[in-house]
């Protein structure tokens, strides 16, 4: 008995100060109180007296403690930390920590999160999206610039230059708009509802490429010459990075910029030969000014440093002689601008790098920088901009077509996939949103872009996969009246560009996160790293005992929430949502615990277990979705309607969560710790499991309805009910046809006979016959059968019109017969 009572008072004092997270004099002290008050009862003795003060005494003394702890710990590090790339140190040093380092915390305060403020519009940019952004999807035909044209019309260019559509990012004392990051996000959602070529064009430039880079590291003369010109669509740019030899591994680049002597314009001057071949290059065909970004070597000493000077980034104009543009790819018949760049030993002046010959061998650092940004905005938005246009397609479709009497839509399973539709474009809607305003105060979120970039492009996939199956042959048919084979097409795009998916998932969210947003390890990394030995032990000191009292307090709340079911964390708000805060908090002390476990027993080689690494990423990023998800509820004003929407986006969120505690604790290495770990933070098994078919059906029904819920789900997109726009002109048909029901029940009744839900406008004429029908209400019917038939119809096409080469029509002349 006494063994038990010692057991639950030495561990219940150490759990309990390190779950508060006590400074450690004031634990020691606390601890010392609760064993001498143990004492008094006779169940602690001399031993454990012994034991207490051989570790606290030094652990309070600095000096002892810096001599015979940290030191030996700070020479162990040295040894097993692992080496670290130049460009991996650039990318780590680069970007912000943000709501990201609140999650890695173990304990995140819900009180930070709700005080970001709202993101909203100014009046100019609420007034481009609803003027020139609208009209710029009224001008496209999607049929035209996929099959026609592939390309935008001259018209559109012309458009979009006219318009400073380009220049969304570019400063207004250049000419630019000066939008806000969330402007250029809604901006992108509402074109990529409508074209895809159309959202591309109007997204790279805005995104990493010579705007961006000009302005945060351009000379004044480079600034000065370019951005005007840039935002009047008098330039169009690109910005080459990737190759044959170097796609996902940029910072292998085989692309060489030699310094040496030659001639330019009749002057010798000290300049560069650039020799590169990149492919995939966004724009490039009809690009005026190209981003180069190549490695730069000094072999003759010229620039008086080193030899080896790195990834730079230049400006070259198009009608440099040399260069090689203008061919296109082709791809997955998603025709925007894209195709290769090639030039050989082509002589520039130094000036052509941005920001003058003192930036050479920057240019890594100036990428992963501005990366962090652009990859929150662009691929995160037109990724969620199709989602929600999707959504609101299938909806209305599933409530259109009718197959054995009924609507699609009442189908259990086409109700399981408008569920997910609908739930991912809430939620995919709300990352953007919380995302960008993070941007716009001025983070650079490096490990949320990636978290962004990779969810979001993967949801597309899955509800364009979705809404396929739904649309069935509808889907499958290319054609004018086909609104979502594109986008089926396209989306391994997405996944393929900004860092292959893989990439994305395998090594960058958790790899860069695990340092970045650790409170520690990056602490411990630049203290073992310092010259000074008096400075890197005072810091090494303060970082490894900090990291230590971290990891006791993430054990013991991992512990007793796991126990408890986190009954006992805080919450903002004591309504449906408490749930899900109180468990994001249990969550959050289990992926720091994981964490530094992981790194603790297997070292440098978890930067090789891609899979665990992934694994740890995964528990990141839903976390960080699930917050965004909370966050946009609260923001538009925790609306009854949309909590189907959000209990769906919530409980998809945290299963995967602990799908992916799961999945790595099943597979760590070391099994026995594995085994242990799950007795700390999985004791009972999963807590959450797969949205119910209850909640599919109510989101169904959502989108089959007009309403409301349903209107903030797609807000900002382009429906207008214009001539030529698909998703407007199904919105108007889901009118009629839901306005057309009660009519048709109508006339069955009045003709005590049950028709087929077919041929609207006959059953019209019946109800004038029957006088139970107006004239309006009959051209009513009439219209909603055109429509009903607009919808379930599909193209077909002459042989010839599919054709490429039409030469292959003109007919063979037929052989002359022999003379008999």
């Amino acid at each position: 008995m006494n063994i038990i009572l010692w057991l639950v008072t030495v561990i219940g004092a150490v759990g309990v100060v390190s779950f508060l997270r006590l400074r450690l004099l004031n634990a020691c002290v606390i601890v010392g109180l609760v064993l001498l008050l143990a004492t008094t009862f006779g169940y602690v003795g001399f031993f454990t007296w012994l034991v207490f003060l051989g570790i606290a005494i030094p652990l309070n003394m600095e000096s002892v403690r810096k001599q015979y702890m940290t030191q030996p710990m700070l020479d162990m590090y040295r040894k097993i930390m692992p080496e670290m790339s130049t460009t991996e140190k650039e990318a780590i040093d680069a970007g912000t920590v943000w709501w990201d380092g609140e999650i890695f915390s173990g304990n995140p305060d819900w009180r930070k999160l709700h005080a970001i403020p709202k993101a909203v519009l100014s009046a100019e940019e609420q007034a481009f999206l609803d003027g020139p952004v609208e009209e710029a999807c009224r001008m496209v035909d999607d049929w035209e610039v996929h099959h026609t044209r592939a390309d935008l019309s001259p018209e559109t260019w012309q458009f979009l230059k006219d318009n400073k559509f380009f220049a969304m990012i570019i400063k207004k004392k250049y000419g630019g708009l000066e939008f806000s990051a969330y402007a250029q996000s809604r901006v992108l959602q509402k074109l990529s509802g409508c074209n895809a070529v159309l959202a591309t064009t109007v997204g790279v430039p805005n995104s990493l490429g010579p705007g961006e880079l000009l302005q945060h590291y351009g000379t004044t003369e480079q600034q000065d010459h370019y951005l005007p010109r840039l935002a009047t669509g008098e330039e169009i740019p690109c910005f080459a990075l990737t190759g044959r030899e170097a796609g996902s591994d940029a910072g292998a680049i085989p692309d060489t910029g030699v310094v040496c002597k030659g001639t330019w314009q009749g002057e010798e001057i000290i300049g560069m030969k650039l020799t590169f071949d990149k492919r995939y290059i966004t724009l490039a065909p009809v690009a005026t000014v190209i981003g180069l970004a190549f490695k730069m070597t000094d072999p003759e000493g010229l620039l008086g440093g080193e030899s080896d000077l790195g990834i730079t980034c230049a400006l070259i104009p198009r009608d440099t002689k040399g260069l090689e543009i203008g061919n296109r790819h082709f791809p997955l018949n998603i025709p925007f601008q894209n195709g290769p760049l090639k030039g050989t030993d082509i002589f520039v002046p130094l000036d052509y790098i941005i920001g003058g010959a003192e930036m050479a061998g920057q240019g890594w650092r100036m990428l992963v920088e501005c990366l962090s940004v652009g990859r929150c905005i662009t691929l995160p938005s037109t990724a969620a901009g199709a989602t929600k246009s999707i959504a609101l397609a299938t909806g209305a479709y599933a409530r259109i077509r009718r197959q054995f009497k009924i609507p699609v839509g009442k189908m259990e399973g086409i109700e399981e996939m408008l569920g997910r539709i609908g739930s991912n474009a809430y939620m995919m809607d709300a990352v953007t949103t919380l995302s960008t305003k993070g941007v716009d105060l001025g983070e650079k979120p490096s490990v949320i872009s990636a978290i962004c970039k990779y969810h979001l492009t993967e949801n597309i996939r899955s509800v364009v996969n979705d809404s396929m199956d739904v649309h069935g042959g509808k889907g499958i048919m290319l054609g004018p009246n086909n609104y979502l084979g594109r986008a089926y097409q396209g989306t391994p795009i997405s996944i393929t560009v900004e860092g292959a998916n893989i990439l994305t998932r395998n090594m960058m969210i958790y790899g860069q996160g695990a340092i970045r947003c650790h409170p520690f390890v990056l602490k411990e990394m630049y203290a073992a790293g310092k010259e000074d030995e008096s400075e890197a032990l005072a810091e090494f000191d303060h970082a490894v005992f900090g990291h230590i009292g971290f990891a006791m307090s993430n054990f013991f709340r991992s512990w007793w929430y796991s126990l408890t079911g986190a009954i006992t964390a805080d919450a903002p708000f004591d309504d449906e949502t408490s749930k899900y805060y109180k468990a994001m908090k249990r969550y959050s002390a289990n992926m720091a615990l994981l964490s530094d476990v992981a790194m603790a027993v297997l070292g440098g080689e978890l930067k090789r277990k891609e899979r665990l690494s992934a694994r740890l990423g995964d528990i990141l990023s839903y976390l960080y979705l699930a917050s965004a998800t909370l966050k946009k509820f609260d923001d538009q004003g925790r609306q009854k309607e949309d909590l189907v929407l959000l209990h769906r986006a919530m409980q998809d969120s945290l299963y995967s969560l602990e799908t992916a505690i799961d999945e790595l604790l099943h597979n760590f290495p070391n099994k026995v710790l594995g085994y242990f770990l799950r007795a700390i933070i999985m004791p009972f098994g999963k807590s959450f499991t797969k949205p119910g078919d209850e909640l599919d059906h109510k989101i169904a029904t959502l989108l089959q309805t007009p309403g409301e819920a349903r209107n903030r789900l797609a807000e900002g997109q382009y429906l207008g009910r214009d001539e030529g726009n698909p998703m407007g002109k199904l919105e108007q048909i889901l009118d009629d046809i839901l306005a057309a029901e009660p009519l048709y029940d109508k006339v069955c009744k009045a003709a005590d006979e049950r028709y087929p839900f077919t041929q609207l406008n006959e059953v019209g004429k019946k109800g004038l016959e029957l006088g139970v029908l107006t004239e309006e209400e009959s051209e009513l019917m009439a219209r909603a059968e055109q429509g009903r038939l607009d919808t379930i119809n599909v193209d077909d096409f002459a042989p010839e019109e599919l054709m490429a080469d039409k030469t292959l029509l003109k007919p063979k002349r037929k052989p002359r017969s022999k003379a008999s």
